[in-house]
């Protein structure tokens, strides 16, 4: 496989930029002119001999722009970015043979984890205090096993996830939906940095290129296919998240849904994917299990200190929907008093349970993913 360097990296870049020009027509160019230099030169007739090639892209290939693909390579080297082409060793192997692949990569940061096992876990703008607990908890988990966990960099579940990571190992690829140098919501500034300086931001927007209405959807498709699972923790009837997972499901990758309350609003969605086939990720051994290469005991274990006993178990699933009081767990139990209060203080101790102000108890999402 060549490797492009100087003029011809030019060149490429201002080719992948040309409207319509995507990765099947530039392989078709690239096949027959064997240097983007020799096609940016090609006379329109001998782009027109391409399978693909009409007048219209003929045309804007001769109209290619190499003073903006100059800039943005010096804009890039300002931000202390890079490219990545197809030909490069740290292009994504997994998102070559996507549909609709990417033509060219703009990364900042560790470009190693572009090469190490990838889990994406994505979910809704806004969530519960539940799926914040639980999306942080499978992030922070995922990295320590040895993954790399790829998000959007949106607020909601997408900036929990990477802030897991981030807690864990450190592991983590924010996918933008625009250019780098853009903050994008303004509010992720720190996160950006973060991410940055311990993980991999990447995007195939070129530097400076601001959202569009589009580029979240062509964002979504990278998410998943940089990943070999993608895990939905909260998601409404309509929200984005399930877009990301329809494309890992038609890059025929595989998809784990976090279960929650049949009566929450943001948890339709992801309950829904499991009606309809997806398998529900209830403890970490069940997104572990999907990477062999993660060693067993690499990372935590599953629980904090093996199978719960039988109070403790009941105690755990009475907690599932809402915090209770201790009086409420008692009932609910059905067990004695003094043995549900010791069970209640083994699982606090264990940090699967804390008691809130106002004295009812709560479940603790990262306690299941010890």
């Amino acid at each position: 496989m060549i490797e492009w360097t100087g003029d011809e990296r030019l060149a490429y870049l201002a080719l992948s930029q040309v409207p319509g020009i995507g990765a099947s027509r530039l392989d078709a160019l690239l096949e027959r002119f064997k240097w983007p230099s020799a096609v940016l030169q090609a006379p329109l007739e001998a782009l027109k001999s391409v399978e693909g090639i009409g007048l219209a892209a003929a045309t804007a290939i001769a109209h290619a722009d190499l003073v903006s693909a100059h800039r943005a390579l010096a804009e890039l080297s300002a931000l202390g970015g890079q490219m990545l082409l197809p030909s490069d060793a740290f292009f994504p192997e997994l998102l070559r043979n996507i549909t609709d692949p990417p033509t060219c990569l703009f990364a900042s940061g560790r470009l190693e984890l572009l090469t190490q096992p990838a889990v994406a876990i994505v979910g809704s703008r806004e969530h519960s205090r539940y799926g914040g607990e639980v999306c942080e908890a499978i992030a922070r988990a995922a990295a320590l096993a040895g993954l790399v966990v790829v998000s959007g960099m949106a607020r909601g579940l997408d900036a929990v996830a990477h802030l897991g990571a981030l807690a864990g190992s450190g592991a983590t690829i924010g996918i933008l939906g625009n250019g780098l140098g853009v903050i994008y919501p303004a509010a992720n500034r720190k996160l950006y940095q973060a991410v940055a300086e311990q993980g991999l931001l990447l995007t195939e927007f070129p530097p400076g290129e601001r959202p569009s209405a589009g580029s979240f959807q062509r964002r979504n498709r990278l998410i998943s296919g940089l990943a070999r699972v993608t895990v939905v923790v909260e998601a409404a009837k309509s929200s984005g998240a399930l877009l990301t997972a329809q494309y890992a499901l038609d890059q025929g990758r595989d998809v784990l849904a976090v279960p929650g309350p049949i009566t929450s609003p943001v948890s339709a969605g992801t309950n829904r994917l499991i009606r309809d086939g997806a398998a529900p990720l209830l403890e970490l051994d069940d997104l572990v299990r999907h990477y062999p290469e993660v060693m067993p005991g690499a990372g935590p274990s599953v629980a904090t200190s093996g199978t719960p006993a039988p109070i403790e178990r009941r105690l755990l699933n009475a907690l599932q929907i809402e915090p209770l009081l201790p009086e409420q767990l008692v009932e609910q139990v059905g067990a004695p008093v003094v043995e549900t209060l010791d069970a209640l203080a083994s699982l606090e101790l264990g940090g699967q349970v804390k008691q809130e102000l106002g004295g009812r108890y709560r479940l603790i999402a990262a306690g299941l993913f010890r």
